[in-house]
């Protein structure tokens, strides 16, 4: 948490979900002097869920979590309130996902449910009803201070001394989640506040039982955001209809069969089935997809230059940069095209009004859809949606 008049008697809006990590967010800033008030975030969730969870995907029903978020409320002895955010969540969230995967590309619910959800619909009902700051659980930190900004545009460069605020990496890097954070801009920045940011996750359990949180022992949530673990080609075929195709190899010759080419991501290497055997037992991976022949093509290398998304290059669309300029063209930079990948080194190489330009030190798989996101050091400058 920000040091300074942030410590006053601010009222803060937290987003309790009913896990450890803004459980204890809501501790902390409780013990900070904050006036916390926990809000449960009721979204969208399609019928056949529950049974999906009861057949062993994981994860609790909204209910539970909600009960447990209350819980701790009560622990803690704040406020609490539930938002029904069902409408913003299944149309920025859930229909954008499943169009996205009809047009065969991979995209990142995640990334939208932050941008449009937490700091979004939320971010707005809170500040709207008198918060000074929103607050998650998420493993990411804000910074406040001055830096030499230098701006390019037609090649010509000049700088001036910006104040504004920073998102950097969680201190915990194998938690970090700067990933999905990339589309906040300066104004929900200068009102959130990430109080476990500064925590590794070890620590944040200790807080829990130091706190006496009931969340304490419960396991942390995955998958997608708010759904929790489940089988994404098990759920699309409920909005998406299959449709049987052939696996080729890059000779063209017929391998194999699946059951919807809009099902698979490149790189992947389950989900469809070989028949035709050979001397090599090595496993295949998706490099290619031809949604309107809804066929596939694999191969035993998964990085070829031949494939679908490898290279040197990436364009982006729908882009963000947190400081409210871009970066410098031709600067050192590292991005991430997946979570939890390797940081990869980059550098911009152009931007246009409606795209922008990547370049890396070697080649990469950049599936259309996946966002990038770009650092400096420990510090999350933006990113966008790779074409």
């Amino acid at each position: 948490m920000r040091p300074g008049k942030e410590k006053q008697k601010k009222k803060v809006f937290v987003g309790l979900s009913g896990g450890v990590d803004s459980s204890v967010s809501a501790a902390l800033l409780k013990k900070g002097g904050f006036d916390v008030t926990g809000v449960f975030i009721k979204v969208w969730q399609p019928d056949f869920l529950p049974l999906a969870r009861a057949r062993g995907a994981g994860g609790c029903t909204w209910k539970e979590d909600r009960l447990d978020a209350m819980r701790v409320a009560a622990h803690l002895d704040i406020p609490f309130i539930t938002l029904d955010l069902e409408k913003e969540y299944k149309k920025e969230v859930v229909d954008y996902m499943i169009a996205e995967y009809k047009k065969g590309k991979t995209p990142n619910p995640d990334v939208m449910c932050n941008q449009h959800v937490k700091f979004g619909a939320f971010f707005k009902k809170a500040v709207a009803a008198g918060a000074d700051f929103v607050a998650t659980g998420h493993y990411a930190r804000v910074a406040f201070g001055d830096r030499g900004l230098t701006q390019t545009k037609r090649g010509l460069t000049r700088k001036k001394s910006v104040s504004e605020y920073k998102l950097l990496a969680g201190v915990d890097r194998g938690k970090d989640q700067s990933y999905f954070l990339w589309t906040l801009t300066q104004k929900e920045l200068s009102k959130t506040l990430f109080p476990v940011g500064e925590y590794k996750k070890g620590e944040v359990r200790k807080l829990a039982e130091k706190f006496g949180l009931p969340t304490a022992q419960k396991k942390d949530s995955q998958g997608l955001c708010f759904m929790g673990r489940l089988d994404m080609k098990d759920f699309l075929q409920h909005f998406i209809r299959g449709k049987n195709g052939d696996v080729i190899d890059t000779s063209g010759e017929v391998l194999g069969s699946h059951h919807g080419a809009v099902f698979l991501t490149l790189g992947e290497r389950h989900g469809f089935t070989i028949t035709k055997k050979g001397t090599n037992d090595m496993p295949y991976y998706v490099v290619a997809k031809d949604i309107k022949k809804n066929t596939i093509t694999v191969s035993h290398e998964p990085l070829s230059k031949d494939q679908d998304g490898v290279g040197k290059n990436a364009s982006l669309s729908s882009v963000n940069w947190i400081m409210g300029a871009p970066p410098v063209i031709g600067k050192s930079y590292a991005s991430r095209l997946r979570y939890r990948q390797p940081l990869e080194k980059c550098e911009i190489i152009f931007i246009g009004n409606d795209r922008t330009e990547v370049g890396f030190k070697k080649e990469q798989l950049a599936s259309p859809g996946q966002s990038l996101v770009l650092y400096d050091g420990d510090e999350c400058l933006g990113g966008g949606i790779i074409e």
